[in-house]
């Protein structure tokens, strides 16, 4: 018989342009057919990690779930840090990468029996410029075209591709980068450092086969060219990198220098320009429930 929890749902009702009065509603329906305690957070922007945490010292939880985007996981994280509680996706963003690389299902009620099973990892954190990284962070063409993308009014695939070319044709290629590797400085010029702890963007686009969430290690790849046909393949979901234009270190800490502003974004998310960013793994950092059936 399945044993009965404490769920606590964190919901950011906003996410992905979208309300989610009726997502809630399932959830609820769907739990309490369960006969699981269920409390509910919704986000609103406002010092919403410390609520949660009130809540978490109030009341000990099993399992929270985190309805939204990568930016709500992100919050979920860093509430939970240091707690043994286990975090559920349900994935209600307009960028969903970390549920991308967990392969979680589309249907809501998969998506709770993934939640409320029995299989997880411990599942490493990137630390970058005081962010917290799920996935993938970088510098350069990438992150300029998500600038580009969330100053523009069209959404999806489609909008990232009308931002190609003027991305291409605005962007002061190449950068010069200076990594420091564990003390090895490796000088390069390229179009885009990835800072990655998984395999692929939330686009589905492989860019580090190597990646491994729950290793302790995290990946540095220098993307050396990328013209337009390279960067249209970032939306195709069985792109794979090519070693012609890349170079993969694997580390557990990087700071890498430019030398000029560079645009840089975290998770999908546009941070701003940087000439400096420093990165570190936080080992064994989130209890996250996935499939029966996923297998890095």
């Amino acid at each position: 018989m399945e044993s009965k929890k404490k769920i606590l749902l964190i919901i950011n009702p906003i996410s992905g342009g979208s309300e989610k009065d009726d997502l809630k509603k399932k959830i609820e329906k769907s739990l309490s057919k369960r006969d699981h305690k269920l409390k509910v957070f919704e986000t609103t922007g406002t010092s919403d990690k410390e609520k949660i945490e009130t809540i978490l010292d109030g009341e000990k939880y099993q399992l929270m779930l985190v309805a939204g985007g990568d930016g709500t996981i992100q919050l979920a994280a860093k509430a939970v840090a240091d707690r043994d509680i286990a975090v559920g996706l349900i994935p209600a963003g307009s960028a969903n990468g970390l549920a991308s690389n967990l392969n979680i299902p589309d249907d809501l009620e998969d998506q709770i029996e993934i939640a409320l099973g029995n299989k997880f990892i411990m599942m490493d954190i990137l630390s970058i410029n005081d962010h917290y990284s799920l996935h993938i962070a970088d510098l350069g063409i990438n992150a300029a075209l998500i600038e580009n993308y969330e100053n523009s009014s069209i959404r999806g695939k489609w909008g990232y591709m009308l931002q190609t070319i003027p991305t291409l044709i605005e962007s002061n290629l190449p950068y010069g980068f200076s990594l420091d590797l564990n003390g090895e400085i490796i000088e390069k010029e390229g179009v885009m450092v990835a800072i990655a702890n998984a395999k692929q963007f939330a686009t589905g686009a492989v860019i580090n086969p190597d990646g491994k969430m729950d290793d302790g290690l995290f990946e540095v790849l220098i993307f050396k060219s990328l013209d337009v046909v390279g960067i249209l393949k970032t939306l195709n979901e069985n792109s794979k990198r090519d070693p012609e234009f890349v170079e993969s270190f694997t580390t557990t800490k990087v700071t890498i220098s430019c030398d000029k502003n560079v645009p840089f974004q975290v998770d999908g998310e546009f941070i701003g320009h940087v000439k400096k960013v420093s990165a570190d793994v936080l080992p064994s950092k989130l209890k996250l429930m996935v499939s029966e059936t996923f297998s890095e």
